[in-house]
């Protein structure tokens, strides 16, 4: 036999293959961001202000103006806004600029009575402080610098002028002709003016052409399934407006609480710190914070005391806590939708990427892509990365929880579940769904025995702790028949799986709260040669309820513990639970085709009102 032939390298490694392209396809993505930010940047930018001033051109076009007409409207209305705020930064600004000899000498003050303290010395760390403070050197100074000198005007007006008159000199352009001149001063205003001319040309296209990039965009993600595509495009872009509106409108209230409040407390630049608290708002978490910085040093240069600089502190933080804490939840609920990583980890992302741009432009962008993944399938992954829902459905997180052998955390769970829910839907949704799946694990060989018992352990612990919690809940009881408060009236049997007993145990919790004397049985006291401890003690057994977990049991085991039912309670209605099947389940379809007479319920709460309705009769069915 020839020996068999060797295999490639590379043959057997798709995972890493796969891992590779990953790595190579985010590192093109990245450097494309990054080297292509003059282009990339406009259109973003393009695009978030077309999603802004969609609602108001959509307003434009039902008040009967021209497709065309209206968009052209909306946009010279937001540029020309964005342009007055500009030229109004501008102004300001340069007021600043000009008063920055003064507010240093009030800082140099400041520090000179600061450092002439005993005890800021000695908190400094200074071995050596005077028993009394001395003036310091600096102090004459700055009273001059500041105008108290009378002699101080005519030194710095003469310090101006020189400056003045050496300035092209110092820029080295004494020889320059009269273009370089023009060139060298009107360069750093024409990146901005071309930024904007390309975002005002991009506003406007995605404007026009809304329909015709969104059919596209369809066609590459969602051709599939066209209609539910189309409608979670649209779904998304109503949102996506929305949301950016409400924020833009925000913010802008913001700013101009901000800037009045300046204004009042007498600080200069209220209305250059008002835009800037504005803008700074976009950015999560820090940018009230950024936007703080400038007028509180500010505050602190301009006036010898520290009450203008403890008004702007006051100011900015109450604020900003009326409006995220009180404004912000009644408009759009509590947070962007995104999770407090994702945020920080987007912004710091953005910001190496773009600069300030992309500080500012973090978390709209990150919001976007979190709506898309939430309406179209294929970029579902955005949502799993940067959403704030839970990673995992409910079910998933109680198994892992009982896998790890968190049972303290599985009843802190379900006791925050049970303060809105009911214990039915608890079961239901969280509890059954979850034993489900350690038993398929179990079925197809993926979780050892040990492991399951231990998952059995946790989920024990758990239902033994429930009872507490059920007697705050005696109130939204249902009040059940006298016959059927009877102990024992109803009755919960597992099947043979190793966690049937568990899901008995939940059946007859559920009964019980809901006022039906139930309680759950071990199946050995079926078993015909069970001893008398194992045996069931006679009772007036009204309903018994096979509880089986589907990947626990077979058709078999089932219809033995139904005939060993029918023997010794030949007078109780016999439902079967066979929890949370699927549709296409063959147990369950097996049990359909058998023709039985016995009820099949899949949810507890689909046995609680079938228990209900039967207890309603005038004359249950007894022996």
């Amino acid at each position: 036999m020839s020996p068999p032939m060797p295999q490639p390298a590379s043959a057997g490694m798709p995972g890493e293959l796969s891992a590779l392209s990953v790595l190579n396809g985010t590192a093109i993505v990245v450097a494309a961001l990054y080297f292509g930010q003059e282009l990339l940047v406009p259109l973003v930018l393009a695009g978030l202000l077309a999603f802004v001033l969609a609602p108001l051109a959509a307003l434009l076009r039902r008040a009967w103006l021209p497709r065309a007409a209206a968009v052209l409207l909306a946009v010279l209305l937001a540029f020309g806004v964005i342009g007055a705020l500009g030229t109004v930064v501008g102004r300001q600004a340069g007021q600043l600029a000009g008063q920055w000899p003064q507010y240093q000498a009030v800082v140099t003050a400041k520090w000179a009575r600061l450092s002439s303290n005993a005890l800021f010395r000695q908190l400094a760390g200074d071995p050596a402080v005077p028993n009394k403070a001395t003036p310091n050197a600096a102090t004459p100074n700055a009273a001059t610098v500041t105008g108290d000198n009378p002699g101080a005007a005519p030194g710095a007006t003469t310090g101006a002028t020189t400056a003045a008159s050496t300035g092209v000199a110092g820029l080295g352009l004494d020889g320059a002709s009269a273009l370089a001149l023009a060139r060298r001063f009107a360069q750093p205003l024409l990146s901005p003016l071309a930024t904007a001319g390309v975002v005002l040309v991009f506003t406007l296209f995605i404007l026009l052409y809304d329909e015709d990039l969104r059919d596209r965009f369809v066609r590459l993600v969602g051709r599939r399934d066209l209609h539910r595509t189309i409608l979670a495009m649209n779904d998304a872009g109503r949102r996506l407006s929305r949301y950016f509106l409400f924020q833009l409108l925000l913010n802008a209230c913001f700013g101009l609480f901000v800037g009045v409040g300046l204004s009042v407390i007498g600080l200069p630049g209220a209305i250059l710190w008002g835009i800037l608290a504005a803008l700074m708002r976009f950015v999560p978490f820090i940018g009230t914070f950024i936007a703080l910085a400038a007028p509180l040093a500010l505050a602190v240069a301009v006036t010898p005391g520290w009450s203008l600089a403890l008004l702007t502190l006051v100011l900015f933080v109450a604020g900003e806590l009326v409006l995220s804490q009180a404004i912000e939840p009644l408009i759009y609920g509590h947070s962007t939708g995104l999770s407090p990583l994702a945020i920080i980890i987007a912004t710091a992302f953005w910001a190496l990427l773009w600069g300030p741009v992309g500080l500012l432009l973090a978390t709209p962008l990150t919001v976007c892509l979190v709506v898309l993944g939430r309406h179209v399938e294929p970029l579902a992954f955005f949502d799993i990365i940067f959403g704030d829902r839970p990673p995992l459905l409910p079910a998933e997180t109680f198994y892992q929880r009982a896998l790890e052998g968190k049972a303290a955390v599985l009843l802190g769970d379900a006791r925050r579940y049970l303060r809105d829910g009911s214990l039915v839907e608890f079961c239901d949704h969280v509890a059954l769904p979850g034993l489900a799946l350690a038993q398929a694990d179990r079925a197809r060989d993926a979780l050892a025995f040990e492991r399951l018992e231990a998952v059995h352990d946790q989920v024990e612990a758990l239902l033994a702790a429930l009872p507490a919690r059920l007697q705050d809940l005696a109130g939204k009881t249902t009040v059940a028949p006298e016959g059927w408060r009877r102990p024992g009236a109803v009755l919960c049997i597992p099947g043979r799986g190793q966690l049937d007993d568990l899901a008995a145990i939940m059946a007859a919790q559920v009964m019980a709260q809901a006022g039906f004397g139930a309680h759950s049985e071990s199946n050995l006291a079926l078993d015909a040669s069970a001893t008398p401890q194992e045996a069931m003690a006679p009772a007036p057994v009204r309903l018994c309820c096979l509880s089986v977990l589907e990947q626990g049991s077979s058709v078999a085991a089932i219809q033995y513990f139904i005939r060993r039912i029918q023997k010794q309670m030949p007078g109780a209605a016999v439902v079967i639970g066979l929890w949370h099947a699927d549709g296409d389940s063959t147990l369950l379809a097996e049990l359909r085709s058998e023709g039985r007479e016995e009820h099949l319920v899949l949810s507890i709460g689909e046995l609680l009102a079938y228990v209900t309705a039967i207890s309603a009769q005038k004359e249950p069915a007894l022996a």
